[in-house]
């Protein structure tokens, strides 16, 4: 079973910025986190991008290399980008959209997702916690099927 974990914009700045908000753990140390936490037959892929396209360019990539689920969280894309939904409803993959924070907690432009509405599921607030969770639920999803 391979899944991709698609990350947007500043979320390699993790453990810099606004930990208040996204805590101490840096990137790094949050993909380790993840890697050790799902079931060792899933194939993972994860990814950081700045760049919209780039984003896309790996949905397009995770349908071309035959990948059973993404696990994206789209950054401040998430509130902004047609284009990331219509990717990833263009692909057909079980999608997951993630956030580190409880978006719905703050400030009142972060409550609206574009992308939520191509996905199957979306969680937020439960930090590193919502991409193990979101692979568990793909991973038992995709092998019930």
């Amino acid at each position: 079973m391979k899944i991709m974990v698609l990350n947007g914009p500043n979320i390699n700045f993790l453990g810099i910025r606004e930990k208040e908000v996204y805590g101490s753990q840096n990137y790094e140390e949050m993909c380790q986190y993840i890697k050790r936490n799902i079931k060792k037959e899933i194939e993972l892929e994860i990814y950081q991008s700045n760049i919209e396209g780039e984003l896309i360019n790996l949905i397009q990539k995770a349908y071309f290399d035959k990948f059973d689920g993404i696990v994206i969280n789209p950054g401040a894309y998430t509130h902004t980008s047609i284009a990331l939904y219509d990717a990833i409803k263009s692909v057909s993959i079980p999608t997951i959209e993630v956030h580190i924070s409880n978006v719905h907690k703050r400030e009142e432009f972060r409550h609206k997702s574009f992308t939520a509405a191509a996905c199957i599921g979306q969680i937020c607030g439960l930090g590193s916690n919502g991409y193990i969770l979101a692979i568990e639920f793909l991973y038992n999803k995709i092998i019930n099927k």
